[in-house]
């Protein structure tokens, strides 16, 4: 088997990346009935590839991407006690790798570019019934700060 190892995703990873999106709209479904039918998109992945203020990481086993996942730095409201934040998303790992930490190694990967940037506030969102996304960031050490509702 070969090693994981993340790199910095390039514009070529692209048609790869849009099926790990897809992969991650239907992961959420379940959770979110106002998502409307077909193909949906989250993001513009080549704008984030390419923006200064973001990086999106790949994991790769020999030259497969298996997991990615991106951090975006984005300007805090008036009220928070911080100036900029890291906010992440885009976080999936193929079915077959699953388990074998690579969405920590992710994590990892996006937190040294975050810190190389100067910020030390880190957020994400996860779907309140979307119990093992929030076992795996508590794991990561993250803690829960809001939950929404929906009605």
């Amino acid at each position: 088997m070969n090693p994981i190892i993340t790199r910095f995703a390039a514009v070529e990873d692209l048609d790869t990346l849009l099926q790990f999106e897809q992969g991650i709209v239907a992961a959420e479904r379940p959770f979110d009935p106002t998502l409307k039918a077909g193909e949906i998109h989250y993001y513009d992945l080549k704008a984030l590839i390419l923006a200064p203020d973001s990086e999106v990481i790949v994991a790769t086993s020999g030259s497969e991407i298996v997991g990615s996942g991106y951090a975006q730095i984005r300007l805090a409201k008036d009220y928070n006690a911080h100036e900029r934040f890291a906010y992440l998303g885009f976080m999936y790992v193929k079915p077959t790798f699953r388990g074998q930490g690579i969405n920590q190694k992710v994590l990892d990967a996006l937190t040294d570019w975050i810190k190389q940037q100067g910020i030390s506030e880190i957020r994400l969102e996860v779907y309140a019934e979307n119990e093992a996304a929030k076992r795996a960031y508590e794991k990561a050490g993250f803690e829960t700060v809001l939950e929404k509702t929906a009605v």
